[in-house]
């Protein structure tokens, strides 16, 4: 079966419950883990859930407490696995946004998109698939495209 590469929005909605598009993110995934594929992560997606889910809802943030926010992180490693970040990941980020001249935020994607060509995976869950369109190798596939396909 296929390995799935499981964006930060993924892992946000995954987690909080009160988001709109919880029940199609924990649908998604569910429906992936009982076809036999693998949901993977590294490190970099976690500090980025812990970014997002510790700051203020006046920023954009969850407003989680710390704590809470290590019990999900606990949570998502025990449910999903983490791929460990390899000097090959730096050196591919490298080299694409060199190429592509990124700037700005973008390198984040990139170097989402690195450690999964480092890992040889190809397919990304996430909900900004425009955001993956000029990285060849990396196919991002929305979770609405999960659900509504017989896998």
């Amino acid at each position: 079966m296929s390995i799935y590469f499981l964006d930060t929005n993924i892992v946000l909605r995954f987690c909080n419950t009160l988001d709109d598009r919880h029940l199609l993110t924990t649908t998604a995934v569910a429906q992936l883990l009982r076809s036999g594929h693998d949901c993977v992560f590294t490190a970099q997606i976690l500090a980025e859930f812990w970014v997002v889910a510790t700051r203020s809802p006046q920023v954009n943030g969850l407003g989680f407490p710390p704590s809470q926010t290590r019990e999900f992180v606990n949570a998502l490693c025990e449910t999903f696995h983490l791929l460990e970040e390899t000097p090959q990941t730096f050196q591919i980020w490298l080299e694409l946004v060199t190429g592509q001249n990124v700037r700005g935020k973008r390198a984040h994607d990139v170097r989402i998109a690195a450690a999964m060509l480092t890992h040889g995976i190809t397919n990304l869950l996430t909900f900004n698939t425009q955001d993956f369109v000029r990285i060849s190798g990396i196919t991002a596939i929305a979770p609405q495209r999960i659900t509504t396909k017989q896998n």
